[in-house]
């Protein structure tokens, strides 16, 4: 089967049926909370449009105008962030708490944004015969197309620096999550962006999606899911040679060795892989575990998966919520055969698309549970030998987004953190994604990156101008 990642952005070859509507359920209820319409080609376009006049003036106005409107939005983000945070909760079924860092994330990329528009310089280079200088201009309008499994935060990463540097943006969301997209572009203009400049555009990835990949106006797609779907969309991209960024699938390692803090690893291992319900591409769901160590880690693993507390997104003491559809409930199940050696989890019964975290042992380490990503509370512990066999296992799949290293040794942590073939990796922590450093994936896992002191000057183009000084 395979790899999906957080997206229902399907760009097929053929042409879908055209929906006019997109139903948004409760993942954890199934009831139905809205209906959005669907935008078609010929509302892309007149977006385009609208989005260009728009971007014009935007690229214009002073610096000091443009950040003073984004650190505005970021306010009135802040200012409705339980609101955008319930949201959250109703349409992808995330935990409170961390549909709350969602909303607050969102605040402060736009704030960090907001803080690189006047900081966006060229560069004077000398030469002989005059002066050189380089200039970096907005790309016009950008089509960012977002994922299912953050919404709010993966959609701000590519809007906030678009917008700082210049550009206007389209963002359609994914199919079963367009609510808070719609709820944040209404906040924009209540803070003051202008008209058009910031426009959300709900529909399936085969109509609207495709439609602004392949669109004349669109000077470069941001784009967060499936590695299938992701070498779709440079192939339509690249009639044009349309700007690309893909944040694709994943499939990480969290490599513990012996000296490492076993304790420590085994305590920070479930919520690696369990946290939004597994639905995260830099999720560690393979978890190599030095064979000296192996048993005694399974030993603190188990009990701290057994009792990880799954239930009802609003309650506080949730730890894991409900998958995204029953589509991905019944694809998470297909990787756990029901004779699978395990250690599992509780979760709900009833209505809701709810999946025991779960752990699989004595799997063979090519089995395509340990080498697929399946997108949900699966993960499965590999013992291996020394380090080469772990860089050789961690490097075993087309993917290199995110890892982890525990271990004490710093110049082990040093040479395995060259080894292993990711974009982002920790060392005694499983943490990735910070606004203020560079994100994004080796080979499979994807083109360019995202955050980080330049993630403006992906929304931008290089000019080089010369200004002769001789006669």
């Amino acid at each position: 089967m395979p790899p999906t990642n957080a997206s229902d952005e399907r760009l097929r070859e053929e042409r879908q049926p055209l929906l006019t509507e997109l139903p948004v359920l409760n993942p954890a209820t199934e009831e139905l909370v809205a209906t959005v319409p669907a935008a078609t080609p010929a509302d892309v376009d007149a977006a385009v449009t609208r989005a260009a006049a728009a971007q014009t003036a935007w690229a214009a106005a002073a610096p000091a105008d443009r950040a003073r409107l984004l650190r505005r939005f970021a306010a009135v983000v802040d200012a409705h962030a339980e609101e955008l945070a319930l949201l959250e909760v109703r349409e992808a079924g995330h935990t409170i708490g961390n549909a709350r860092w969602e909303a607050g994330n969102v605040r402060d990329l736009l704030d960090y944004a907001a803080g690189g528009v006047e900081r966006l310089n060229g560069r004077q280079i000398p030469v002989p015969g005059g002066l050189d200088v380089t200039l970096l201009e907005p790309l016009g309008v950008v089509g960012v197309i977002a994922p299912w499994n953050f919404p709010m935060p993966i959609a701000a990463w590519a809007t906030a620096p678009a917008l700082a540097a210049g550009n206007a943006v389209l963002l359609k969301p994914a199919e079963t999550t367009p609510l808070t997209a719609l709820r944040l572009a209404a906040l924009a203009l209540e803070a003051g962006l202008p008209e058009h400049l910031f426009q959300v555009l709900p529909g399936e990835g085969p109509v609207a999606g495709e439609a602004l990949v392949t669109h004349p106006g669109i000077a470069k797609i941001v784009f967060t899911g499936s590695t299938r779907t992701g070498k779709r969309i440079m192939a339509k991209a690249a009639d044009q040679v349309k700007r690309l960024t893909l944040e694709l699938g994943g499939k990480s390692p969290n490599i513990v060795f012996a000296d490492a803090d076993i304790e420590a690893a085994a305590a920070a291992a479930p919520m690696a892989f369990l946290d939004n319900s597994g639905q995260d591409c830099c999720a560690r769901t393979r978890i190599l575990v030095q064979r000296g160590a192996y048993d005694r880690f399974l030993e603190l693993l188990a009990p701290a998966i057994e009792e990880t507390v799954v239930g009802d997104p609003l309650d506080e003491r949730t730890q894991m919520g409900p998958l995204i559809s029953r589509a991905q409930l019944d694809r998470v199940r297909s990787y756990v055969p029901e004779d699978a050696e395990a250690i599992t989890g509780k979760a709900p019964e009833g209505p809701g698309f709810w999946f025991p975290p779960t752990v699989l042992t004595g799997v063979a380490e090519d089995a395509p549970c340990a080498v697929e990503e399946i997108f949900g509370p699966v993960a499965v512990v590999l013992p291996f030998e020394d380090e080469a066999d772990a860089i050789r296992l961690a490097n075993a799949t087309p993917y290199g987004l995110s890892g982890s290293i525990w271990t004490r040794d710093v110049g082990r942590a040093l040479r395995a953190s060259r080894a292993v073939r990711a974009g982002n990796l920790s060392v005694n922590s499983h943490s990735s994604v910070r606004y203020w450093t560079p994100f994004g994936g080796f080979r499979q896992s994807g083109l360019g990156r995202e955050l980080g002191p330049d993630a403006l000057t992906a929304f931008t183009e290089t000019k080089n101008v010369f200004i002769s000084t001789e006669g």
